[in-house]
């Protein structure tokens, strides 16, 4: 069964459609056994998917142009992050010991 799922991944890669004969044809040439009713099953689910929408969930979700909005920080979040850096490592130096006296 995995050997049907790479030669789709192949053939999607190559853009060809993953038929029965093509993912047989793969199979053959990676001198690999599967039970002859996989090939089949693999390429009417595929029929109407688009493969490329199962390797990256992301792969239609960004337009060509690339995001409309990348979201930023404020100053005001800058400094709140920071400032729990700065807590976090004093809190870190005497690791709760209170030897700092």
């Amino acid at each position: 069964m995995l050997a049907c799922i790479h030669s789709a991944f192949i053939l999607h890669d190559d853009e060809v459609t993953a038929t029965e004969d093509k993912i047989n044809a793969l199979i053959k040439a990676a001198n690999v056994n599967v039970e002859p009713l996989w090939p089949g099953l693999f390429a009417k689910a595929l029929a109407n998917v688009n493969i490329g929408s199962l390797i990256s969930p992301l792969a239609g979700a960004v337009p060509a142009g690339g995001p409309a909005h990348v979201a930023t920080a404020t100053p005001a979040e800058e400094k709140k992050v920071e400032a729990r850096k700065e807590e976090s490592e004093e809190s870190d130096d005497n690791m709760g010991f209170g030897l700092s006296d």
